[in-house]
């Protein structure tokens, strides 16, 4: 049976309160430590578990922050005692009380991953007060640590999928800028599946890709990193158009696995002599167009996305006339799918367009940032956005 008893000593209310388990299934002993706290004058709040399943259950349900663990319970003794009290709280500081006659059993307690250990019957209240307190803090630093050196692999990770996901422009003799942002859609977060590239190909062609894998996390970011290596290797080789998607859709199918995930993209090829765009929407969005007047949706006709059903291969070309100068944007639907502000609802194509239309595009990475800022503020929480406009050089756009 599990039993709850707050008690606050009479120091000062800044002194912080340690909530502690006791798991102890001897009465008289579970006494003596309660009164022991008592007279350490922690203040400090008491749940006392008689066996290792109340404590898991107990830990279910509430964090603590110091575990008062005998070696000598019912279903569970010794170090395995330890072992198992860590894997249920890990971040929690372990006091391990042991008899008289275990010389050996605190050392090899601290070794299973105890913070310390007590003698009963050789227990003060200083001595108490003073364990407790270190192992606490002790546990606390490793936590820190433990999350700071998770902090910096999670970067790491992010920088070796960001340099898979977003790489150079690979650009010779185009007139075409391009300017890309990307953003995570929480702080600290992995990168998505998101993905997409831009290779100059033979006879002035520009081709370019924006896509999107189903999901978030590592395994939608490497399977964006292939995709997105595929579609640079298979464009250098002279694939294009429905080959191009169909080789892609095969890897994809290849490297999922069991996982149920699919891929939406949008591939452009800009052919800057003749003035065309040629689009393939893959269960993609449209991109936008701007020109001296004001920013559109480009009308086009839509296919499946990757992954959808297999081989179907239905994904139609659109072909567009561009002006002298102007703007294309590709994106993922992060940037559209945030709130809209007061106005209520998602941001949508809708909100989006006078957003665009009514920021300054003179300077394409400045017209970007503000729209960023723009739609988090709107949404006033990050998320997951990705632009790239395609700007020819000129007069203003």
């Amino acid at each position: 049976m599990t039993a709850a008893l707050t008690t606050l000593g009479d120091i000062a209310a800044s002194e912080p309160v340690y909530r502690i388990l006791l798991i102890e299934d001897d009465v008289a002993d579970a006494v003596l430590v309660e009164e022991l706290l008592h007279d350490t004058e922690l203040r400090f709040e008491l749940t006392t578990s008689t066996s290792l399943a109340e404590a898991r259950s107990e830990l279910a349900v509430r964090a603590v922050d110091c575990i008062l663990l005998d070696l000598h319970l019912p279903d569970v003794s010794g170090t395995d005692a330890v072992a198992d009290v860590r894997a249920m709280a890990p971040h929690t500081a372990v006091i391990v009380l042991t008899g008289l006659s275990e010389k050996q059993a605190g050392s090899e307690a601290m070794a299973a991953g105890a913070q310390d250990y007590l003698v009963k019957g050789k227990v003060e209240a200083d001595l108490l007060r003073r364990t407790v307190r270190y192992a606490v803090y002790r546990s606390h630093t490793e936590r820190v640590a433990a999350e700071a050196q998770s902090a910096r692999l999670r970067a790491e990770e992010n920088v070796r999928l960001e340099r898979g996901l977003l790489p150079r422009p690979l650009l010779d003799t185009s007139t075409v800028t391009v300017t890309t942002r990307y953003l995570p859609g929480a702080e600290q977060a992995l990168l998505g599946g998101d993905f997409l590239d831009v290779v100059e190909g033979d006879g002035g062609l520009l081709h370019a890709v924006v896509g999107d894998v189903s999901g978030h996390g590592p395994d939608a970011a490497a399977l964006g990193v292939c995709l997105r290596i595929a579609w640079r290797s298979l464009v250098l080789a002279g694939h294009h158009g429905t080959e191009l998607l169909h080789l892609m859709e095969r890897l994809l199918v290849a490297e999922r696995g069991t996982q149920p995930l699919f891929a939406t993209c949008t591939l452009l090829t800009l052919d800057q002599k003749a003035a065309t765009a040629t689009l393939y929407l893959a269960g993609h969005h449209e991109p936008l167009l701007t020109t001296a007047e004001e920013t559109l949706e480009v009308p086009a006709e839509h296919g499946i996305a990757l992954g959808i059903i297999p081989g179907h291969r239905d994904w139609p070309a659109t072909v567009i006339p561009l002006p002298d100068t102007g703007a294309l944007t590709l994106y993922t639907d992060g940037l559209t799918e945030g709130h809209n502000g007061d106005a209520g609802g998602r941001l949508g194509i809708e909100g989006l367009l006078p957003l665009i239309n009514t920021t300054p595009s003179a300077d394409p990475a400045a017209h970007l940032d503000s729209l960023i800022r723009q739609t988090r503020a709107l949404n006033e929480r990050p998320h997951t956005g990705r632009i790239r406009a395609f700007r020819q050089r000129g007069e203003a756009a």
